[in-house]
Parts: C-alpha cells; structure tokens; sequence
C-alpha cells in the first residue's frame, strides 16, 4: 500500500473515524447495541465497539516499537488472540465505557502518528504507514457493518 498521507493526515482521517463511530455508539438504540449483527461472529455491537478502541492500543504499540527500530512479528493468528481474549472480558460494556475507551486510546494513538516524521512512517517497508491507515479504516468498516447488517440477537 502507498499513499502520500502524512503523519497529521493519517492522524485526522483516524480521529474522523473515531469520531463517527462515536456518533453511532451515542445514538444506537439498545436492541442493536446487545445486538450480534455480523452473520458467524457472536459478539454483540457493543463488544465490537470496544474492540475498534481495544486495537487501537494494540495497533499504537506496534507503531511505536516499529518506530523504535524494534522488531514487530504480526500474525492473524496474534490479532485473532488479542480479539478473542477482549471479547472474553467486555461481555457487559456500556456505551460510556465504550465512549471512554475510544477517546482514551484513540486520543494515545492520534497523538503517536502526530508526532511521528514523514519518514517514519515509511519504516520496516512501509509498516507504520499501512497501520495507521488500517486504524483509520478499522471504525468505519465495523460502523458500516452495523449499519448494514440487520441486527440479530446476541
């Protein structure tokens, strides 16, 4: 992937997304917040909300070490862990811990692709670059799922 974005850029388009999944979160009404709207995965609208602000964190870590020069090993299999265990443990979130959650984690992460340098996030083959574009698409993509996938219960 190649995009001529720069740090700030990556950074809004992020914060943008967060932003109208937040917009979603505030306004879903309860049914579809306990929701399990995406045919073969089990958890709930709500639970999927905290997951966007869980990688976050996890997403912020990888570009921070990447950025440090440190070696990042990444796997489906590594993503898969780290959904599976957050949905373990985020059965009954609410939506202002899921509001929280995303501007906390979301605000760590804007601020560490702000900071970055251009040629930062060209570094490890461009790694830092496609992270930041997959958080930037990573709100939106689930935010449309919900929107188009009739809700089923959880």
């Amino acid at each position: 992937m190649t995009d001529d974005l720069s740090p700030a850029a990556h950074a809004q388009a992020i914060d943008e997304a967060r932003q109208r999944l937040l917009v979603f979160v505030r306004q879903c009404p309860d049914d579809v917040w306990r929701s399990a709207p995406v045919h073969g995965d089990p958890r709930t609208v709500g639970i999927i909300a905290d997951h966007v602000a869980h990688a976050y964190e996890y997403l912020a870590g990888w570009i921070g070490d990447v950025a440090e020069g440190k070696e990042v090993a990444l796997s489906t299999e590594l993503v898969d862990d780290l959904n599976a265990g957050h949905a373990s443990g985020a059965a009954d979130i609410t939506r202002e811990q899921v509001a929280d959650h995303l501007r906390s984690s979301g605000d760590a992460l804007i601020a560490l692709i702000s900071g970055l340098g251009a040629a930062q996030l060209d570094l490890d083959d461009g790694r830092i670059r496609r992270l930041a574009a997959i958080a930037a698409r990573h709100a939106d993509g689930h935010r449309t799922e919900f929107e188009a996938t009739p809700a089923s219960p959880a």
